[in-house]
């Protein structure tokens, strides 16, 4: 199968599974899956997450488990043609795609650990995203700039046992967490 097939064929599997979860268990697996990352934030100063969309799985339950002195940051973008970057949470304004980002006066922030979402991935830390690249480009900066760790968040049903072909420009996941499991991808 092409990328596009398995984007396209990952993400029709998230929805069912996302929209078949009743509230409850939804908020239990995100409880979950803060009780498994919480321990990989040990020492981060700046942890980015993202506002969840569609039907991802919602870093919030990690993000509002940060410890003290710890910052949440999340993306936000100029207009659609910027380089994503990542400002001091909440999310408070509709971004260019309509999704909730920080308000442009909030501080920019270079994180030391990026929670990624994602459509797809295996275990090696290969991620197919949505397709438009934001993610590749912003980590590819902060890694230019310095170290950042990388950990995607999934449901389970996200995870490949099957090795996918990463393209060039993708930037491999040092980890990954669902709500059941951690995942070394390094």
């Amino acid at each position: 199968m092409s990328k596009n097939e398995i984007r396209n064929d990952a993400l029709l599997k998230r929805h069912g599974y996302a929209s078949a979860l009743w509230p409850a268990t939804r908020n239990a697996l995100e409880t979950q899956l803060a009780q498994i990352v919480a321990p990989h934030l040990f020492g981060a100063g700046i942890v980015a997450g993202y506002h969840p969309m569609r039907d991802e799985i919602s870093p919030y339950s990690v993000l509002d488990g940060l410890g003290h002195g710890q910052r949440a940051a999340l993306p936000w973008f100029l207009d659609r043609d910027a380089r994503m970057m990542f400002r001091e949470a909440p999310a408070t304004e509709a971004g260019p795609w309509g999704v909730l980002q920080p308000a442009a006066e909030a501080a920019a922030l270079a994180p030391d650990i990026v929670l990624v979402p994602l459509v797809f991935a295996d275990r090696r830390g290969t991620r197919i995203g949505h397709g438009k690249g934001h993610y590749d480009r912003a980590l590819s900066h902060l890694r230019d700039g310095g170290s950042v760790r990388t950990i995607g968040i999934a449901w389970d049903i996200q995870i490949s046992e099957a090795v996918l072909d990463p393209d060039p420009w993708d930037i491999p996941l040092d980890a990954i967490a669902t709500p059941t499991e951690w995942i070394d991808c390094r």
